[in-house]
């Protein structure tokens, strides 16, 4: 008795199955972790009975943090991109070379050091911007 072999063929495909489980496996982290990317920096801003000045259009906003930390929020920007203060002076006087009538808003958080805010505002002069105005909100205990 004589068996034959049967020579088998080798099949071309690929196999797409396990690159489909990955696939999915990353969509899900990537939905369960893009709504934590939430980068946004809470300041409060201190009371004020002070009357509100012409806001400009589009104004560059230089936050204080409570712990100190500078930040900057350009136009169209919905959170601060907290920033070294070298950096910050870099940004703004590029921003100031190309616009020499910038404005800059500072606001810091109600709980921040003066220090801080202070060495904000000498950050601000000394990238050339003078139109500068502190930020605060309506005080809600005044009659």
């Amino acid at each position: 008795m004589t068996t034959r072999r049967k020579k088998r063929r080798l099949k071309a495909e690929i196999n797409v199955v396990p690159y489909i489980d990955v696939m999915l496996v990353l969509l899900i982290i990537f939905m369960v972790t893009a709504p934590l990317l939430n980068l946004g920096t809470d300041v409060t801003l201190p009371d004020s009975q002070a009357k509100s000045l012409k806001t400009p259009k589009d104004p560059l906003i230089v936050v204080v943090t409570a712990d100190g930390q500078l930040g900057l929020r350009q136009p169209g920007e919905s959170a601060p991109q907290l920033m070294a203060a070298d950096e910050l002076k870099a940004r703004l006087s590029a921003i100031h070379a190309e616009d020499k009538d910038a404005t800059v808003l500072v606001a810091g958080d109600r709980d921040a050091r003066y220090q801080a805010v202070s060495e904000g505002l000498g950050i601000i002069a000394a990238a050339g911007i003078t139109k500068v105005s502190l930020m605060s909100q309506p005080d809600a205990r005044a009659d």
